[in-house]
Protein backbone atom coordinates (compact mmCIF):
# COMPACT_ATOMS: atom_id res chain seq x y z
CA UNK A 1 0.00 0.00 0.00
CA UNK A 2 1.39 3.42 -0.76
CA UNK A 3 0.92 6.00 1.54
CA UNK A 4 0.77 9.74 0.04
CA UNK A 5 1.62 12.77 2.13
CA UNK A 6 0.03 15.89 0.81
CA UNK A 7 1.45 19.07 2.26
CA UNK A 8 0.75 22.77 1.29
CA UNK A 9 1.15 26.55 3.14
CA UNK A 10 -2.03 27.97 4.24
CA UNK A 11 -4.20 29.18 1.78
CA UNK A 12 -2.70 27.01 -1.14
CA UNK A 13 -5.98 24.58 -1.44
CA UNK A 14 -4.72 21.90 0.05
CA UNK A 15 -7.84 20.99 1.84
CA UNK A 16 -10.07 20.89 -1.45
CA UNK A 17 -7.20 19.04 -2.69
CA UNK A 18 -7.37 16.26 -0.33
CA UNK A 19 -11.36 15.65 -0.83
CA UNK A 20 -10.51 15.58 -4.40
CA UNK A 21 -8.32 12.71 -3.80
CA UNK A 22 -11.37 10.94 -1.58
CA UNK A 23 -13.38 11.57 -4.57
CA UNK A 24 -11.41 9.12 -6.78
CA UNK A 25 -11.55 6.99 -3.67
CA UNK A 26 -8.54 7.39 -1.72
CA UNK A 27 -8.78 6.85 2.42
CA UNK A 28 -7.69 10.32 3.71
CA UNK A 29 -6.11 10.97 6.80
CA UNK A 30 -7.22 14.65 8.09
CA UNK A 31 -4.63 15.59 10.88
CA UNK A 32 -6.22 19.28 11.19
CA UNK A 33 -9.55 17.68 11.77
CA UNK A 34 -8.15 14.89 13.92
CA UNK A 35 -6.86 17.97 15.77
CA UNK A 36 -10.08 19.03 16.10
CA UNK A 37 -11.94 16.18 17.11
CA UNK A 38 -9.30 16.18 20.57
CA UNK A 39 -9.89 20.13 21.26
CA UNK A 40 -13.81 19.34 21.04
CA UNK A 41 -15.95 18.55 24.26
CA UNK A 42 -15.27 15.27 26.10
CA UNK A 43 -11.44 15.25 23.15
CA UNK A 44 -8.40 13.11 24.75
CA UNK A 45 -6.88 16.60 23.99
CA UNK A 46 -8.83 19.18 26.22
CA UNK A 47 -7.64 17.74 30.39
CA UNK A 48 -3.85 17.61 28.99
CA UNK A 49 -4.04 20.87 27.35
CA UNK A 50 -5.96 22.51 30.18
CA UNK A 51 -2.99 21.49 32.54
CA UNK A 52 -0.27 23.03 31.04
CA UNK A 53 -2.68 26.31 29.40
CA UNK A 54 -5.19 26.70 31.77
CA UNK A 55 -5.98 30.52 30.16
CA UNK A 56 -7.41 28.76 26.48
CA UNK A 57 -10.15 25.92 27.88
CA UNK A 58 -13.54 26.64 28.66
CA UNK A 59 -16.84 24.75 28.70
CA UNK A 60 -14.87 21.31 28.30
CA UNK A 61 -13.02 22.04 24.81
CA UNK A 62 -10.15 23.90 23.96
CA UNK A 63 -10.85 27.07 22.67
CA UNK A 64 -8.49 27.46 19.07
CA UNK A 65 -8.86 31.52 19.13
CA UNK A 66 -7.62 31.82 22.68
CA UNK A 67 -4.63 29.55 21.64
CA UNK A 68 -3.93 30.83 18.74
CA UNK A 69 -3.98 34.30 20.96
CA UNK A 70 -1.54 32.59 23.54
CA UNK A 71 0.64 31.30 21.33
CA UNK A 72 1.43 34.86 19.63
CA UNK A 73 2.34 36.15 22.85
CA UNK A 74 4.11 33.34 23.73
CA UNK A 75 5.44 31.50 21.04
CA UNK A 76 7.89 29.24 23.12
CA UNK A 77 5.07 27.02 24.11
CA UNK A 78 4.70 26.14 20.77
CA UNK A 79 7.06 22.85 21.90
CA UNK A 80 5.18 22.47 24.99
CA UNK A 81 1.63 22.15 22.85
CA UNK A 82 3.25 19.96 20.07
CA UNK A 83 4.54 17.47 22.58
CA UNK A 84 0.80 17.15 23.79
CA UNK A 85 -0.73 16.94 20.48
CA UNK A 86 1.79 14.92 17.96
CA UNK A 87 1.79 11.76 19.97
CA UNK A 88 -2.19 12.19 20.00
CA UNK A 89 -2.24 12.46 16.12
CA UNK A 90 0.60 9.77 15.37
CA UNK A 91 -1.88 7.42 17.44
CA UNK A 92 -5.01 8.38 15.54
CA UNK A 93 -3.22 8.22 12.42
CA UNK A 94 -1.94 4.46 13.72
CA UNK A 95 -5.34 3.50 14.08
CA UNK A 96 -6.42 4.87 10.68
CA UNK A 97 -3.63 2.91 8.81
CA UNK A 98 -4.65 -0.02 10.48
CA UNK A 99 -8.14 -0.26 8.93
CA UNK A 100 -6.95 0.80 5.27
CA UNK A 101 -4.86 -2.18 5.50
CA UNK A 102 -7.87 -3.86 6.63
CA UNK A 103 -10.13 -2.58 3.69
CA UNK A 104 -7.67 -3.62 0.98
CA UNK A 105 -6.77 -0.08 -0.04
CA UNK A 106 -3.89 0.23 -2.37
CA UNK A 107 -3.33 4.12 -1.16
CA UNK A 108 -3.72 6.52 1.55
CA UNK A 109 -3.80 9.69 1.61
CA UNK A 110 -2.50 11.46 5.04
CA UNK A 111 -3.10 15.56 4.91
CA UNK A 112 -0.78 16.67 7.45
CA UNK A 113 -0.16 20.64 7.22
CA UNK A 114 3.25 20.48 8.52
CA UNK A 115 4.53 17.33 7.21
CA UNK A 116 8.27 18.81 6.93
CA UNK A 117 8.11 20.73 9.83
CA UNK A 118 7.51 17.64 11.94
CA UNK A 119 9.65 15.20 10.32
CA UNK A 120 6.72 12.92 8.53
CA UNK A 121 8.51 12.97 5.32
CA UNK A 122 10.07 10.38 6.24
CA UNK A 123 6.98 8.59 7.36
CA UNK A 124 5.34 8.51 3.95
CA UNK A 125 6.44 6.74 0.32
CA UNK A 126 5.29 9.92 -1.55
CA UNK A 127 4.68 14.03 -1.18
CA UNK A 128 2.48 15.84 -2.98
CA UNK A 129 2.46 19.64 -2.53
CA UNK A 130 0.06 22.08 -2.98
CA UNK A 131 0.75 24.86 -4.41
CA UNK A 132 -0.30 28.23 -5.48
CA UNK A 133 1.34 31.88 -6.64
CA UNK A 134 1.89 34.18 -3.47
CA UNK A 135 -0.70 36.56 -4.70
CA UNK A 136 -3.21 34.31 -4.87
CA UNK A 137 -2.25 32.57 -1.47
CA UNK A 138 -2.75 35.58 0.11
CA UNK A 139 -5.84 36.73 -1.46
CA UNK A 140 -7.48 33.73 -0.28
CA UNK A 141 -6.69 33.40 3.35
CA UNK A 142 -6.91 37.50 4.15
CA UNK A 143 -10.66 36.47 3.02
CA UNK A 144 -11.24 34.48 5.31
CA UNK A 145 -13.00 35.47 8.95
CA UNK A 146 -11.13 36.14 11.80
CA UNK A 147 -8.05 36.53 9.65
CA UNK A 148 -5.84 39.11 9.53
CA UNK A 149 -2.49 40.02 8.15
CA UNK A 150 -0.31 39.71 11.63
CA UNK A 151 -1.94 36.35 12.25
CA UNK A 152 -1.16 35.33 8.41
CA UNK A 153 2.17 35.99 8.72
CA UNK A 154 2.55 34.43 12.05
CA UNK A 155 1.17 31.30 10.38
CA UNK A 156 3.64 31.33 7.71
CA UNK A 157 6.34 31.88 9.80
CA UNK A 158 5.72 28.26 11.30
CA UNK A 159 6.01 26.35 8.47
CA UNK A 160 8.53 25.38 5.19
CA UNK A 161 8.30 28.05 2.53
CA UNK A 162 6.37 27.33 -0.40
CA UNK A 163 9.24 27.24 -2.65
CA UNK A 164 11.67 24.58 -0.43
CA UNK A 165 7.89 22.53 -0.28
CA UNK A 166 8.18 22.22 -4.15
CA UNK A 167 12.03 21.42 -4.23
CA UNK A 168 11.06 18.10 -2.23
CA UNK A 169 8.19 16.87 -3.76
CA UNK A 170 7.27 14.10 -5.59
CA UNK A 171 4.23 15.58 -7.35
CA UNK A 172 3.28 19.63 -7.05
CA UNK A 173 -0.62 20.48 -7.81
CA UNK A 174 -1.17 23.90 -8.63
CA UNK A 175 -4.71 25.67 -7.29
CA UNK A 176 -4.33 28.64 -8.79
CA UNK A 177 -6.49 27.87 -12.09
CA UNK A 178 -9.69 26.08 -10.56
CA UNK A 179 -10.96 23.20 -8.89
CA UNK A 180 -11.49 21.42 -12.13
CA UNK A 181 -7.81 21.60 -13.13
CA UNK A 182 -6.71 20.54 -10.15
CA UNK A 183 -8.95 17.48 -10.15
CA UNK A 184 -7.14 16.49 -13.76
CA UNK A 185 -3.92 16.60 -11.53
CA UNK A 186 -4.62 14.79 -9.22
CA UNK A 187 -6.27 12.07 -11.34
CA UNK A 188 -2.56 12.17 -13.11
CA UNK A 189 -1.04 11.48 -9.78
CA UNK A 190 -2.74 8.47 -9.06
CA UNK A 191 -2.67 7.15 -12.63
CA UNK A 192 1.04 7.34 -12.02
CA UNK A 193 1.24 5.82 -8.88
CA UNK A 194 -0.85 3.27 -10.17
CA UNK A 195 2.16 2.28 -12.71
CA UNK A 196 4.70 2.22 -9.71
CA UNK A 197 2.56 0.72 -6.96
CA UNK A 198 5.86 -1.08 -5.48
CA UNK A 199 8.20 1.74 -6.36
CA UNK A 200 7.94 3.68 -3.16
CA UNK A 201 9.89 6.91 -2.73
CA UNK A 202 13.26 6.35 -0.98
Amino acid sequence: MITIGLTGSIGMGKSTTASLFAAEGVPVFDADAAVAGMYAPGGEAVELVNAVFPDVTTAGRVDRDALSAHLKDNPQDFARLEAIVHPLVAARRAAFLQQARKDGAWCVLFDIPLLFETGMEGHVDVIVVVSAPEDVQRTRVLARDGMHADKFDMILARQTPDAHKRERADFVIDTSKGVDDARDQVRAVLDALRERPQNPRP
